[in-house]
């Protein structure tokens, strides 16, 4: 026997496919339809699509549309505007939004976020949009908020919720799961419990899966993990980021000035510390600081035009370096025809050393006990690749322009400037760092400058000797 299918009208799978929202990510039809239902006003269809949203999604959507879509948007968005939203936006964006919102609205939006959204959402907010949110929330709520914003900026105690589960040291399993029935407060999501002892400072924590799976009379210290580690207020959250990367952990506490108990970090926060500091130094690396695709032209203008700038005068000096050989350029062409290419190989050689070294350096992977390891395994690798494509680009001079002699200049310039470009590229973001300056924001022009220079004097002082 043959089954049979029903027969389905293509138009109205390809209606079906268009409704369905995409499963992972934004994408361009979820905007689309948005769009669509923004232009029809059809707010049943708006709710629809938003509501298939996640918060991240949501707000990629808003930062993805242009500023009188947003605008529109945010006036018909049904059922106001989730705080998870405003909390996943970009900053710059994220403050034109709340600007456009009513003061209701924001209330209502910030009153079920976790204490540490919520210092997140206010830190870079100016004092009368802080009130307006600060308003919102209840009385202790205001309290930790306020007391989290007196925390040095990029610090644990900007980063910690202050929403946990802490027990007295001595207690029992039983005891511990008796108090967490109990309790109509307990966090949204929390993966620990604290143990404390009579002076609430942390001894200890015991994972939720150990509790459940413990008899009941067992002692909640005998069951303790073993990589207890304390964060203070003032710990800088990279250093935090850091060591729950390095230490693959989910959550950890944070202690006051007398070592109490005063928050909890948990992994989600850490990661997204180490997303933006990896997005940080990307962006840096390319000379355009914190840029988001939300900015005005006038914003980016202001963070590209220094290093702009800057690169302008470093490539004025390597000008003034070929300069003191146009002797030689005007009696041999061929040496500005293949003057480009030994700048350029330096180049790409020194960025790919610098983005190792830049990496290296922000996990804490380069330190002084491996460093002259690491600077000898460079001018290595540079020096094997300086030998292979100083035969390639010897070889084509030979065959390009018929002059042995030219080949073994370029060959000599190519290991020089090889060798050299995996040093500087290793080395220009180490002295940075030593000089406490940010190396991903400005080794790159250092490196190409020296790459430059090099490369043109190695070049054309070879000529020089060899040629005239």
């Amino acid at each position: 026997m043959t089954d049979h299918q029903p027969a389905t009208d293509p138009d109205q799978n390809s209606q079906r496919d268009a409704e369905r929202p995409s499963d992972i990510g934004l994408d361009g039809r979820d905007i689309g339809r948005v769009r669509a239902a923004l232009a029809s006003q059809d707010e049943a269809r708006l709710a629809k699509q938003l509501e298939a949203l996640h918060p991240a999604d949501a707000a990629d959507l808003l930062e993805q549309i242009d500023g009188a879509e947003r605008q529109e948007l945010l006036a018909r968005w049904p059922g106001q505007i989730d705080g998870e939203v405003l909390s996943e936006l970009s900053e710059g964006l994220r403050e034109e939004v709340i600007e456009t919102l009513a003061p209701e609205t924001l209330r209502e939006a910030v009153r079920d976020l976790e204490t540490d959204d919520v210092v997140d959402l206010v830190e870079d907010l100016d004092p009368p949009q802080q009130e307006v949110i600060l308003d919102a929330l209840e009385a202790p709520d205001r309290v930790a908020i306020e007391q989290s914003l007196t925390f040095p900026e990029a610090s644990a105690g900007r980063l910690m919720q202050r929403s946990y589960v802490a027990v007295p040291e001595h207690w029992q399993v039983g005891e511990v799961i008796d108090h967490m029935r109990q309790r109509d407060d307990l966090p949204e999501q929390f993966y620990h419990v604290f143990l404390v002892d009579p002076r609430m400072r942390p001894v200890g924590y015991v994972t939720l899966g150990r509790v459940l799976s413990s008899a009941r009379d067992t002692p909640m210290s005998a069951i303790t993990e073993d990589n207890l580690r304390v964060f203070t207020i003032d710990t800088p959250e990279d250093e935090v980021a850091y060591v729950f990367n390095q230490y693959h952990l989910i959550s950890l506490p944070v202690a006051d000035e007398a070592g109490r108990l005063t928050g909890v970090i948990t992994i989600d926060d850490a990661m997204a510390v180490l997303d933006e500091e990896a997005e940080e130094d990307m962006l840096r690396l390319g000379g355009v600081g914190e840029e988001e695709l939300s900015d005005q032209v006038g914003d980016i203008l202001r963070a590209r035009l220094p290093w702009l700038a800057v690169n302008l005068l470093t490539a004025i000096i390597a000008s003034l370096v070929i300069e003191q050989f146009d002797d030689v350029i005007s009696v041999i062409v061929a040496l500005a025809v293949l003057m480009p290419i030994v700048a350029s190989m330096g180049g790409n050689a020194g960025t790919q050393s610098l983005t190792v070294a830049v990496r290296a350096l922000a996990t804490r992977d380069l330190t002084s006990s491996n460093m002259q390891r690491v600077i000898r395994r460079e001018a290595l690798v540079g020096l094997a690749n300086g030998l292979v494509f100083a035969l390639v680009m010897g070889l084509l001079a030979v065959l390009w322009f018929g002059s042995p002699a030219l080949g073994w200049v370029i060959a000599g310039a190519m290991v020089i400037n090889l060798v050299i470009a995996g040093l500087a590229g290793i080395l220009v973001p180490v002295i940075l760092d030593r000089a406490n300056l940010d190396p991903a924001l400005a080794s790159g022009t250092f490196v190409t400058t020296v790459t430059d220079v090099v490369g043109f004097a190695a070049f054309l002082g070879l000529a020089k000797l060899v040629l005239l």
